[in-house]
């Protein structure tokens, strides 16, 4: 289903924490988004003098792709609470540079390759046009409430 609108909207996340800008596409199996390395848009206070990112950033920018699926499918069920989700970790993470252009638009696509109950797997790439820029596969985990709380609780003590 491409529904062209804010990424925010999706993620439990706020300013200057959301690391992606666009949601192109989204259905039960995928997810297409869109984030810019321009020196106004949300990636701006991660950028190198030279206006690029590290690509280590990549990981997180994949991560909330995930987020945006996951709040997608959390609002097309009806709850107006969308719960943040934990990266637990990636396999066979890549990228092909060590940064990422100045002034592109960077696409990125994720697929999901195995949910069960609240544990997912996902495959997915960062591409500037035609160009591979990073690509791997990342395992999540999604707490209830009940969990989240107890996680922040123990935050909390001394």
């Amino acid at each position: 289903m491409t529904i062209n609108s804010c990424a925010a909207d999706f993620l439990p996340h706020k300013t200057p924490m959301v690391l992606v800008e666009r949601v192109i596409a989204v259905n039960d199996d995928s997810v297409h988004c869109q984030v810019s390395t321009a020196k106004e848009g949300c990636l701006a206070p991660f950028l190198t003098t030279q206006g690029e990112l590290p690509a280590w950033f990549g990981v997180e920018i994949m991560a909330q792709t995930v987020g945006v699926w996951s709040g997608w499918q959390a609002k097309r069920a009806g709850s107006t609470l969308i719960l943040p989700g934990m990266l637990l970790g990636g396999r066979g993470w890549r990228a092909t540079q060590s940064t990422f252009p100045a002034n592109a638009t960077l696409d990125i696509t994720i697929r999901l390759l195995m949910r069960d109950d609240r544990m997912g797997s996902f495959e997915g790439e960062i591409y500037h046009g035609e160009r591979l820029l990073a690509s791997g596969r990342l395992n999540t985990y999604q707490p209830n409430k009940e969990e989240l709380q107890q996680l922040m609780s123990q935050g909390n003590q001394p």
